[in-house]
């Protein structure tokens, strides 16, 4: 069997279903497990995506109005790839290679298509459901199972101790920063699970735009700022964009030293196995008193 992985979250859970020896490709923003950096780039964005929050999104913008896709395939490393699955996502076209990218390649490249599994994690279970899915396209089920059984038990228990403690803080987290948006899709689950009361956004539906005048008015306890595609290096770049405002140094977060910053792209953005790190980070943000996991992909910003 030859795999192809044409998003980061279904290259950790191909990985984690002990079928990394049959990936032959990625995406390019395919990065752990390490490894994986060595195999062939199939796609590629169609714009510089080292700009800031502000840039990336005008030229997100500007091109969907010129084609429906951000991403490029490259049509002849999938030929001489021959994979006998490609694993894709029909949830965002901004996020990575869509569903509709691959089936016109593939009519185009292949005589006997590959099977395709498009991913559509809209909500936590989701998540879970494309897991089985991958599973189901490579014969590893019980696999998946096992698997699935592990990651929920571990949430579990966070969730167990985060919800004991009585007062819910209300929590905001931030998707994006220039427009600013929330977050939407499973993080608010990932905040009540967290122990949290989530202000913004809704499960399972994709992150809303967000007003900074909103953010004053709902004053929350606790942000996290986790830009989707950003590590924790270009999350604290980007923050001068929030703490420039003349109100934010007024918000009830920031004046008690409750405003955290986040590798969205690697765990809270990533709809795979780390999310479960990604609730015991958020945990750890919420009630740090509680909860001291250590985990590298957040921080406390001061």
């Amino acid at each position: 069997m030859r795999i192809v992985s044409l998003i980061s979250s279904a290259t950790e859970i191909i990985c984690s279903l002990g079928l990394g020896d049959f990936l032959v490709g990625r995406s390019h923003e395919c990065d752990y497990p390490e490894w994986v950096r060595c195999l062939p780039v199939c796609t590629e964005p169609k714009f510089d995506v080292t700009g800031s929050s502000r840039e990336i999104d005008r030229l997100v913008r500007q091109t969907l109005q010129d084609s429906a896709s951000v991403y490029r395939v490259f049509e002849d490393r999938l030929r001489e790839l021959q994979p006998d699955l490609i694993v894709t996502q029909s949830q965002c076209d901004v996020c990575a290679v869509s569903l509709r990218d691959v089936e016109q390649a593939m009519c185009r490249l292949f005589p006997h298509q590959p099977r395709v599994v498009a991913l559509q994690p809209d909500r936590l279970e989701d998540v879970w459901t494309d897991v089985r899915r991958i599973a189901a396209a490579a014969g590893v089920e019980e696999r998946a199972e096992r698997c699935l059984d592990e990651w929920r038990t571990r949430m579990a228990a966070v969730a167990e101790r985060a919800n004991s403690w009585g007062r819910r803080p209300r929590v905001a987290c931030i998707e994006w920063i220039e427009p600013l948006m929330a977050c939407g899709n499973w993080m608010p689950e990932l905040v009540a699970l967290a122990g949290g009361e989530n202000v913004f956004g809704e499960p399972g539906r994709h992150s809303p735009p967000l007003r900074f005048e909103e953010l004053c008015r709902a004053d929350p306890d606790v942000i996290v700022v986790m830009p989707c595609g950003f590590d924790l290096q270009r999350t604290r770049q980007e923050m001068s964009a929030l703490t420039a405002h003349p109100e934010w140094s007024r918000l009830r977060a920031v004046r008690h030293g409750r405003v955290w910053i986040a590798d969205g792209n690697a765990y809270f953005n990533r709809p795979g196995p780390r999310l479960v790190e990604s609730l015991e980070m958020l945990a750890e943000a919420i009630n740090p008193a509680a909860f001291a996991f250590g985990h590298g992909g957040i921080e406390n910003f001061a």
